[in-house]
């Protein structure tokens, strides 16, 4: 018999690689998404890919319910070179 409690559901991730480089300026812009990405795999080879051409790349993920605007913390997966800070 069912106490009509829901298993508790986890939370959708968002999975998301991005590269920047500095302007003329010194201050880092992104050249690169942030960029969803299927899976933290594919997210950790794309910001590998990347991080030959650029100052810096990171891929990371975070627990995400856009629809009712939830979010964890980010989680980082890979990160060479200079990122700005992540809010």
């Amino acid at each position: 018999m069912s106490n009509g409690l829901l298993p508790q559901q986890k939370m959708p991730k968002l999975i998301v690689a991005a590269a920047f480089d500095r302007g003329d300026d010194g201050e880092l812009f992104p050249v690169y998404g942030p960029v969803e990405q299927q899976s933290e795999e594919r997210a950790v080879r794309v910001a590998k890919s990347l991080a030959t051409k650029h100052a810096g790349v990171i891929a990371w993920s975070r627990e995400a319910n856009p629809a009712i605007g939830e979010y964890g913390p980010p989680t980082t997966l890979f990160q060479a070179g200079e990122v700005p800070e992540m809010e």
